[in-house]
């Protein structure tokens, strides 16, 4: 998953970003919303953690603007403001969640992943994938009942694919859930080393090559005995 966080305090910037990135996320931080906007110009985030009081303008004007450009990706307000008319207020704006600080990490990365998966489509905890069962709250891969272990980037890749399960996936795409800016540019190859990963811990057919497109989650069945 690739966040988008918008909070001008440094620490807590500082401390959502590193949080959310021990959590196997790819984080963009900025302090503010102009700058949050240019990002969202040129990147598909998943979801974005806005606070509302920034600089360059209150929060509830870039919800209200990006909600008014047709922008449907999860917003979680993440604020001080504790008023019930505060909450109100920006749930009626447009925003899919609201959580008043001081918050846990924990609770934050839970409050996304819901978030993600209701826009997803996924009802479910645990997403099923034929054989293959993948819980993003744990990060727990059953492939046939069976644990498999993969790295974090092998698992960005694979929660990327089955949340678009229906949809063929560019590279580009793909990269974009994988890296955030602050990790410099990745090897050319990088994700064709995870996608073989993936086929050799889990099955050669769980993704799909598209030629000249991008990959898809292949079915997960088991072949027939």
């Amino acid at each position: 998953m690739r966040v988008l966080v918008v909070e001008d305090d440094v620490l807590l910037g500082e401390a959502l970003a590193t949080g959310l990135r021990q959590r196997n996320h790819a984080v963009d931080w900025f302090c503010d919303g102009a700058q949050a906007d240019a990002a969202m110009a040129v990147t598909a985030f998943d979801a974005v953690v806005l606070d509302l009081g920034l600089p360059r303008g209150d929060g509830m004007v870039w919800l209200r603007r990006w909600r008014g450009r047709g922008l449907t990706l999860p917003l979680l307000i993440l604020t001080a403001r504790d008023g019930v008319e505060d909450r109100v207020a920006g749930l009626d704006a447009g925003a899919d969640d609201y959580l008043v600080k001081p918050i846990t990490l924990d609770e934050l990365a839970a409050r996304l992943r819901a978030l993600v998966r209701r826009s997803a489509g996924q009802a479910q905890a645990a997403w099923q994938q034929g054989d293959l069962q993948y819980d993003p709250a744990t990060k727990v891969v059953l492939w046939k009942g069976q644990p498999v272990d993969l790295t974090s980037r092998e698992l960005a890749v694979l929660e990327a694919l089955m949340t678009q399960s229906q949809r063929v996936l560019s590279k580009a795409h793909l990269m974009e859930k994988l890296y955030d800016w602050s990790g410099g540019e990745p090897e050319s190859n990088a994700l064709e080393v995870h996608i073989h990963h993936l086929r050799r811990k889990i099955d050669p057919a769980i993704v799909r090559t598209v030629r000249g497109v991008g990959y898809a989650i292949g079915s997960g069945k088991a072949p027939a005995a």
